[in-house]
């Protein structure tokens, strides 16, 4: 059975334990949604380095309703944070783009994950001591390809990747996180749809076939099947050739 406490106890030494090895100034770099994922994994960066050693990063797209929950979860962790628009960049390559190129709806929705991983990059490339980037994806939502490949899907360091999100909330209660935060409806924040409506399956659904190989509808199963081995491209390293 899951155990929470457990859990953030095993992850808070693997944290600390990492960074002796791969960056002992080293900070944390984590961009901030007011998301469980990135509340929780802030969180456990807190927990794991204090709060001189996580750089918070906002990055609103233009105007984004949602970003008082970013403040909350900063004011609510002690920490210390940048805003860092990406509006003007996010339309100004859209425009270069769309002058050689027919934009998809998908292409425009993945563009301001990238351009906030350049952004967290060029955070952490220029603090004081280094810096090292936080993924913040849980293991459901890589199963399934749901993230931006480059984007949200990357990182030097991954906290939640061997989590459901039913695993995610339960750590974030057990952080004592604000309910609102840990609980609020996953989404892109871009589309306008939850993650839910877009994949066609509740994220519970999606958990209990990872842990436990059951599915009662037959075509969710095909299509989780589906999604997994199609995304799996994201999930591994960049296949080389090998001279023989």
């Amino acid at each position: 059975m899951f155990q929470a406490e457990r859990e953030i106890d095993r992850i808070t030494e693997w944290t600390k334990q990492w960074f002796a090895d791969n960056g002992p100034r080293a900070k944390a770099v984590i961009g901030i949604s007011g998301g469980k994922d990135s509340s929780v994994c802030a969180a456990l960066l807190v927990r794991a380095l204090g709060t001189e050693r996580v750089v918070a990063v906002l990055m609103p797209d233009g105007e984004q309703p949602d970003i008082p929950d970013s403040h909350r979860l900063v004011e609510h962790l002690g920490l210390k944070a940048m805003t860092i628009n990406i509006g003007a960049t996010t339309e100004a390559l859209k425009k270069t783009l769309s002058e050689q190129v027919a934009l998809s709806e998908d292409t425009r929705i993945n563009i301001p994950p990238r351009i906030r991983m350049t952004t967290l990059y060029a955070v952490a490339q220029s603090a004081e001591g280094g810096g090292r980037v936080c993924n913040t994806c849980n293991l459901s939502e890589d199963y399934i390809g749901y993230s931006t490949k480059y984007g949200d899907a990357a990182g030097d360091f991954s906290l939640l990747s061997d989590l459901t999100v039913g695993e995610v909330l339960k750590v974030g209660e057990a952080l004592g996180l604000p309910a609102e935060l840990v609980h609020k409806t996953p989404s892109d924040g871009l589309s306008g749809k939850s993650d839910e409506d877009k994949i066609g399956f509740t994220y519970a659904v999606l958990d209990r076939y990872i842990r436990e190989g059951v599915c009662e509808d037959e075509e969710i199963r095909k299509k989780i099947d589906r999604m997994h081995l199609l995304n799996l491209h994201k999930l591994r390293t960049i296949p080389g050739y090998r001279q023989g």
